[in-house]
């Protein structure tokens, strides 16, 4: 199990698919000055 990210912890790295098609690298991917990741599980 991963550890949890507490305040100042660096994002760890990872790549994840899109929902349209592709991939995206995390944190690198996001070009911008704040930066928000939303993981939605889906359907139950």
């Amino acid at each position: 199990m991963s550890e949890k990210l507490h305040i100042g912890s660096a994002f760890p790295a990872m790549t994840i698919p899109l929902v349209g098609g592709g991939m995206m690298d995390l944190p690198n991917g996001l070009d911008a000055k704040y930066r928000v990741v939303l993981f939605y599980r889906g359907h139950w």
